[in-house]
């Protein structure tokens, strides 16, 4: 019944982040590896919590999957600060007293900032961090923003190398480019290829994502980017570009029209972020602002359980 009542807060309440969302559990691994707890009162929801449970009794994130989190249900404008946070305290209180996990690992979205609930219950926190373009309503200032490097990319693109960014990319061509960055980076792909293929499949099939490629003249595919989005914000999912083909400065050109594109559909911009050296200062240098958010967990996994999430 939780489920069923999230599925319908799904389909009306807008500001649920999109990871949240129902059809994206669903296409992460099917309805079965999640379930909600729901806090109501007098007929409405006032707080809901999605779970990923992929063995019994762990609780931990779906794979491209960047946060979930509590949601609560906005307050009225004229509530007072010490009443709000007393409210949404007692919401995360109740939540967690109806969790029963051995193990917890779950990243939150930066919009939720006060876990002291957790704290006062024994669980533990580390802040890692995103990068948001906060205001997409001005392209211009954007374009300022970034630094003159990623700006200089960005025109070699167009300039030099005559990229023009489509949305109809292949899936398998898009996967294809995506494992290529791996290989280079002599990095295993630990994430299934299967599930990202569902949710590319879902979210171009809702209108709420798209695959952007950048071609050259010769029909070559140099970089490729996987972004989805909703009204409060767009987030870049994956990429990759072909290794033979990157002084091209395609990725950069590809995500720039990724946000231009989501900018007629989100106010913000939200590149995920990564504690990579090398990825963190891409993103810094599109003029994204880094964003702290919260990984809180409890429990260890043991041996065992390592061994069965990697069959699942």
């Amino acid at each position: 019944m939780s489920k069923d009542r999230y599925r319908e807060l799904c389909a009306t309440e807008t500001d649920i982040p999109v990871f949240s969302q129902d059809w994206w559990l669903d296409a992460v691994y099917g309805g079965d590896r999640w379930d909600v707890l729901l806090v109501e009162k007098n007929g409405r929801v006032a707080a809901a919590w999605p779970l990923y449970m992929p063995l019994h009794g762990v609780v931990t994130m779906p794979p491209y999957t960047q946060s979930m989190g509590i949601w609560i249900a906005p307050l009225s404008d004229d509530t007072k600060y010490s009443s709000a946070l007393e409210q949404r305290q007692s919401l995360c209180k109740q939540l967690i007293e109806r969790l029963h996990a051995r193990v917890f690992m779950q990243n939150f979205a930066y919009s939720f900032t006060d876990w002291l609930p957790f704290y006062w219950a024994d669980y533990r926190q580390t802040t890692r961090y995103t990068y948001i373009l906060p205001d997409l309503s001005d392209l211009g200032a954007l374009w300022e923003g970034m630094s003159q490097n990623t700006r200089r990319n960005i025109k070699r693109a167009q300039d030099e190398a005559h990229i023009s960014v489509r949305q109809d990319v292949g899936i398998d061509d898009f996967l294809r480019v995506q494992e290529q960055t791996f290989e280079r980076q002599n990095i295993r792909n630990k994430q299934s290829v299967h599930v990202l293929r569902r949710l590319i499949e879902a979210a171009v099939s809702r209108g709420q994502g798209a695959l952007f490629g950048g071609y050259d003249p010769e029909g070559r595919l140099h970089a490729a980017a996987f972004v989805v989005w909703q009204p409060s914000s767009a987030y870049y999912i994956a990429g990759g570009g072909d290794p033979a083909l990157r002084r091209s400065g395609a990725h950069s050109l590809v995500l720039w029209e990724a946000v231009r594109h989501a900018s007629a559909y989100s106010k913000v911009f939200d590149f995920e972020g990564s504690m990579l050296p090398g990825v963190e200062r891409f993103f810094r240098e599109f003029g994204a602002r880094q964003t702290p958010y919260f990984t809180i967990s409890k429990g260890q996994m043991s041996i065992i359980d390592r061994i069965r999430m990697k069959l699942c």
